[in-house]
């Protein structure tokens, strides 16, 4: 693992759940204090996450985010004022593939993220007041999926047992292959989004927006729908907690979310080298 980029980096995509947010979902003053410090530097600063845009919001007011965000894992790329950079949705025989396999499984609470709503047919999961409270928001009840199918974002499944996804991600892929990503964004998530729908697609699409070269650029996470992107940073770097796998793909390691990992990277990887 290379110890710094030999180019210095001028634009920085972080993941936020488990990388810039405590378990809380809160941001520690060091984190806002290493994100504004960028910003003094000149470096461009911006978010890409699993979560849906308007899940998004308290975050990026917070950072003084005023980039292009990416959302849905890169699925969709939002300007500041809500409008559309980039908005791929997950094909059609895809999410019914998708769909037939997840709601088949009792340990697994099935959401659909479309028109801007979270949306489940079953509003008293254990693993809902989790998501509400870390997407600010209630979900909507609907009977059925199916009135979506042409616009779906995202399909998480969402479960405490671990492994039973592992072996939905491994189930899952290849009936889908070609046609829509699957990765656990955390543990207890998988996600199913479109192709095109990548923490890598987002980087280069942002960096080429911002007239930024892939050497030059930087991306942090701690997740399994994290190393595309940093397949396509100049640095990459990985939470303290992230499992090995991911942290294996990444060029440099940081401490864990609730030891400032984050903000200890952008002062040692970033700030450090300028």
């Amino acid at each position: 693992m290379s110890e710094v980029n030999p180019q210095p980096i001028r634009f920085l995509l972080s993941d936020m759940d488990g990388t810039l947010l405590l378990p809380d979902h809160s941001l520690s003053q060091r984190t806002l204090e290493a994100v504004r410090a960028l910003r003094v530097a000149g470096v461009f600063f911006s978010l890409a996450t699993g979560r849906p845009p308007k899940a998004m919001l308290q975050q990026i007011e917070a950072l003084g985010v005023d980039l292009p965000t990416a959302a849905f894992n890169g699925g969709t790329i939002v300007h500041p004022d809500g409008s559309f950079l980039v908005a791929h949705y997950l094909p059609r025989e895809a999410a019914i593939t998708s769909l037939a396999l997840l709601c088949k499984q009792p340990e697994v609470e099935v959401w659909v993220f479309a028109d801007g709503d979270w949306l489940l047919r079953e509003p008293n999961g254990p693993m809902v007041p989790r998501e509400q409270h870390s997407l600010g928001y209630p979900p909507v009840t609907v009977a059925s999926f199916e009135p979506y199918l042409e616009r779906i974002d995202k399909i998480v499944a969402a479960s405490a047992n671990g492994p039973l996804l592992i072996e939905l991600e491994a189930r899952l892929q290849p009936e889908v292959e070609g046609q829509a990503l699957v990765s656990r964004s955390q543990p207890i998530y998988l996600d199913v989004t479109a192709m095109q729908a990548s923490k890598g697609h987002a980087l280069a699409t942002l960096a080429e927006f911002l007239g930024v070269t892939l050497e030059q650029t930087a991306a942090i996470g701690d997740g399994g729908n994290d190393p595309p992107m940093f397949d396509r940073a100049g640095l990459s770097i990985a939470m303290g907690q992230a499992p090995e796998e991911v942290k294996g793909q990444a060029d440099v390691v940081t401490g864990s979310n609730i030891e400032d990992g984050a903000a200890e990277a952008i002062e040692r990887f970033i700030l450090g080298t300028r």
